[in-house]
């Protein structure tokens, strides 16, 4: 059966893959105190969209080098290690987002299991009624996908309490090209493929996180699970979905969307974040928001640069 991994991998020829997973870095331990929620609650909003440019900026860049646009490849790379090792990174500390690892597990199996059991299934049976019949089998599969995911962190957090209980192996990705592409679905189909790949990508990086910290405290296994599922979150859901949904387009079309959500961060959402921040005191995140916001504003000009030279 031609399915939504054969369209995929049908057109590509460069496929994501570990190496455009950098490692993990440790986030910055100076917010050590407890933040306002209007903090936190911005912190997690803009960790979702750093997550979210990571792996879109990885896509931009497999399209660029596919192209010979190398020099516009290594700066949709290089941005997107910013992303994720900075910004990312430090707004995880802001929000209090790694905790020890029985709670990042819990974490783990409440998402997997929603998305298991509630949002994937729903957005199967809204494609199936919209006429989308490949989301429809990409979204249940990715929801049994997520189930075995959710077993496996249910049995890793068992392994905590019994030293008999072994943690499973990660499951192994399917790697998926993420090739330029016309959206496949319309409607509510495709604004449920761009809400899913904005979990997906949030995911293998909060999980990137956990695994660092799984692997120091001392369970390796549970570092292996987290950092192996992280891999198919954004190199088999998100890159499918990516394929679907219309992620990437041409050179241009790919620089043209980074610009315009450089600057939406850099004039609009960290200057707001900044603000809050600092009226409730919290003055280092606040710190940190203008800082995410200064070099927002220097990626955007480096992609018009790199626009106006393409």
């Amino acid at each position: 059966m031609f399915t939504w991994k054969h369209l995929a991998i049908a057109a590509g020829t460069i496929a994501l893959t570990c190496a455009s997973i950098p490692a993990a870095t440790a986030a910055p331990a100076h917010h050590s105190r407890t933040v306002a929620a209007s903090t936190k609650a911005n912190a997690l909003t803009a960790m979702h969209g750093e997550a979210f440019a990571y792996a879109k900026y990885t896509a931009f860049a497999g399209q660029a080098a596919r192209t010979g646009k190398r020099s516009v490849a290594k700066l949709f790379l290089k941005t997107a290690s910013v992303e994720l090792n900075d910004h990312f990174a430090d707004e995880a500390v802001i929000a209090g987002l790694v905790g020890s690892d029985a709670a990042n597990l819990a974490d783990a199996i409440a998402g997997e299991t929603y998305e298991a059991t509630t949002m994937y299934p729903a957005f199967a049976a809204t494609a199936t009624a919209e006429g989308c019949t490949v989301a429809a089998d990409l979204f249940t599969e990715i929801a049994a996908d997520e189930a075995v995911h959710a077993a496996a962190y249910q049995t890793a957090l068992t392994s905590l309490s019994d030293a008999s209980v072994s943690v499973p192996a990660p499951q192994v990705a399917d790697v998926v090209t993420i090739v330029k592409s016309d959206p496949a679905c319309a409607g509510q189909t495709l604004t449920n493929l761009l809400d899913a790949m904005h979990g997906e990508a949030f995911a293998q990086a909060k999980y990137r996180l956990y695994a660092t910290h799984a692997a120091k405290t001392g369970h390796p296994a549970i570092a292996a699970l987290f950092a192996g599922t992280a891999k198919v979150e954004l190199t088999e859901h998100f890159a499918g979905e990516g394929v679907l949904a219309g992620l990437v387009g041409t050179n241009a079309a790919n620089l043209t969307a980074a610009i315009s959500g450089e600057t939406y961060e850099a004039t609009v959402m960290y200057p707001d974040f900044a603000s809050q921040a600092k009226a409730v005191g919290d003055r280092a995140a606040a710190h940190e928001f203008w800082t995410a916001g200064r070099q927002e504003a220097s990626h955007a000009r480096a992609f018009t640069k790199a626009l106006r030279r393409s």
